[in-house]
């Protein structure tokens, strides 16, 4: 019960909201609404995935965000050069591979600490990308939205292909020894050694992954719509960083789940709207997901403490 008190209390407080919105606001729950929002965090969704096992990992990655654009302008570039949309979308991937890869061998072969590393490595992409684009958005063939299959499938596939990538790692996380070297890296780098486990090497295939997962999400996301923002990513680390924290990952590695993770999404993703159907001032939005991370923090601190006491 301990191993998942975090992930049962953050549960707990979604779904009060969620019934105090079915009370209140039941409008919240409307149909075509309800389907585009949760279609707007599925590619958010993918990324936490990844993020979350950085963290387990005693690591962070704060140029996802940047990743996120760069990728998503690639993909939709190749798109308007009438390339498939399998090839624009295998593009983007590798591109995102490869930032990780470069922000893995940073950390993993330098041994430089990872908000340093991708702290620049963020800020040369945003600036790659704003001299590159110079703000323009990339206007995408008829066709392409919602991949053709129109607006209601093309978002049931997205949520779809999210909720399949979590939970396939959420799985290999917790039955597959993959998983298991992620937790013991993040627990102890010097036990997890002697174990015969490198942690050098598990630490470059998280950023990788990491890279991989932020190709894919925006190769995803630029179906929703007929054109691409090259600021799309902005402040997108900042989220997905947020719900894996909320979610219960601790931020000294070693203990969390993608679960919780996927958990601590919805429930920051549901704040925004659920202030505006209850007819609270947007201007909360930001305070109320600040007290709910503070919250987390300072029960991930306390947790610490009573495990040092112990």
């Amino acid at each position: 019960m301990n191993q998942w008190s975090r992930e049962i209390w953050v549960a707990s407080v979604l779904a009060a909201l969620l019934a105090l919105l079915a009370v209140f606001a039941p409008a919240f729950y409307a149909p075509m609404p309800l389907l585009s929002r949760c279609s707007e965090q599925a590619p958010a969704l993918i990324m936490t995935v990844g993020m979350a096992l950085l963290i387990i990992a005693r690591q962070i990655d704060v140029s996802v965000g940047s990743q996120f654009a760069v990728c998503a302008v690639i993909a939709g570039t190749l798109t308007a050069a009438k390339a498939p949309l399998v090839i624009a979308v295998a593009t983007a991937i590798a591109a995102g591979g490869a930032m990780g890869a470069l922000n893995g061998l940073l950390v993993a072969g330098l041994g430089l600490p990872s908000i340093v590393v991708t702290l620049a490595t963020m800020a040369t992409w945003e600036q790659a990308l704003r001299l590159f684009q110079q703000g323009r958005f990339v206007a995408l063939p008829e066709g392409t939205q919602w991949w053709g299959l129109g607006q209601t499938m093309g978002q049931w596939t997205l949520i779809a292909a999210a909720c399949l990538i979590t939970a396939a790692f959420a799985v290999a996380m917790k039955h597959t020894s993959g998983g298991r070297r992620v937790y013991a890296v993040g627990s102890d780098a010097e036990s997890a050694l002697l174990a015969g486990i490198d942690p050098r090497k598990t630490v470059f295939r998280l950023f990788i992954l990491m890279g991989l997962l932020a190709g894919l999400a925006a190769a995803l996301n630029i179906v929703r719509s007929p054109q691409v923002d090259p600021k799309a990513g902005l402040g997108l680390e900042l989220k997905v960083i947020a719900a894996v924290v909320v979610g219960g990952v601790a931020v000294s590695g070693g203990r969390g789940s993608v679960w919780g993770a996927s958990v601590g999404l919805l429930l920051l993703a549901t704040i925004n709207p659920a202030l505006t159907y209850l007819h609270v001032d947007a201007y909360w939005e930001k305070a109320t997901q600040g007290v709910v991370i503070l919250a987390a923090l300072i029960a991930d601190s306390l947790k610490r403490r009573t495990h040092a006491g112990r």
